[in-house]
């Protein structure tokens, strides 16, 4: 704009309109060009910093100005508070256009939320009951899962106290097994059950004993990949149902179905392992020292370490 004291009173009133309608609201002349005493019109106005201009023809008073919420310097030559100008000229004539403001930025779409998941099970929600013993004979049935079914006289599922604290798990049954429908119940089963009761002082009945396979093979062989791998699900499961605080594993075929190891007796007996977190102790199978009275000794050993087990308090595991 050109200096304000040599413009037309109607184009100086269109430049302070158009300047109020940018944000300026007070208007100053600079220190050098300030007359040396207040006069009237323009001059005493811009003098003083008061809004005390008379109102040009056709435009709003000065005074409808808005004060002013913070201190302008007055050396600062037509600065705002609010912003400044778009542009340094105004079209002659044109003092109540208004400058087009800025395009406000494209906002972007919120992001879609991820899917929220259903809510969890509740951590109250009752537990559905084990698994019964009753329920797993049902479910082995008249067994014909493998080729065993064709040589038995019944199937040997197990006996005992469905509750037991202790579980004895053998290889598979013989020929008297076979002909009464219980586990352990021949010579080898005579001595098993001396060593239940004279050694760790339990009634029979108190614990619970199975095999691994629930039909004899022919000749008392032992039993083949396809007729474990047939049977192997309902042994684990009476595991699961009776649920004891200590297994023992009679023979090499128990511990190889269970434990899924090839070693040798003679390495893993004595040795506490685990069975679906049930502490698991390895003995020799009773029809192994039936044939080698030598190892009773060891197997007793072993014995002392489960009775051990059985007195201490549940809580403590090996």
């Amino acid at each position: 704009m050109d200096d304000p004291k040599g413009l037309p009173f109607g184009e100086l009133a269109n430049w302070l309109k158009y300047y109020r309608e940018l944000g300026f609201t007070h208007l100053y002349l600079q220190e050098s060009q300030r007359p040396p005493a207040v006069g009237t019109g323009l001059q005493a106005c811009t003098a003083t910093g008061k809004n005390a201009c008379p109102t040009p023809s056709g435009s709003e008073p000065a005074s409808s100005f808005a004060a002013p919420s913070e201190p302008v310097e007055p050396s600062a030559a037509l600065t705002s508070r609010a912003e400044k100008p778009r542009s340094s000229t105004a079209p002659a004539g044109v003092s109540s256009a208004k400058s087009s403001p800025a395009p406000a930025p494209a906002i972007s779409p919120a992001p879609a939320l991820p899917a929220v998941p259903a809510p969890a099970a509740s951590l109250f929600a009752s537990v559905a009951p084990r698994e019964t013993l009753e329920q797993i004979r049902e479910d082995l049935g008249d067994c014909r899962r493998c080729k065993l079914w064709k040589g038995r006289a019944t199937i040997v599922f197990g006996s005992g106290n469905p509750n037991a604290e202790l579980l004895f798990v053998g290889e598979g049954p013989g020929a008297d097994e076979d002909e009464q429908g219980l586990p352990f119940v021949g010579r080898a089963g005579q001595l098993l059950t001396q060593m239940i009761e004279k050694g760790l002082k339990m009634p029979r009945p108190d614990v619970y004993i199975c095999n691994i396979i629930k039909c004899r093979p022919p000749g008392n062989r032992k039993p083949e990949k396809d007729e474990i791998a047939a049977c192997r699900q309902f042994v684990e499961r009476q595991v699961d149902a009776v649920h004891p605080r200590v297994i023992v594993v009679l023979g090499a075929t128990a511990v190889e179905t269970l434990l899924g190891t090839h070693q040798s007796m003679g390495s893993l007996r004595g040795q506490w392992q685990a069975f679906h977190g049930i502490p698991l102790m390895v003995t020799y199978h009773p029809a192994y020292l039936l044939r080698d009275p030598t190892k009773k000794p060891d197997a007793w050993s072993d014995l002392k370490k489960v009775l051990a087990r059985l007195s201490s308090s549940p809580s403590v595991t090996g």
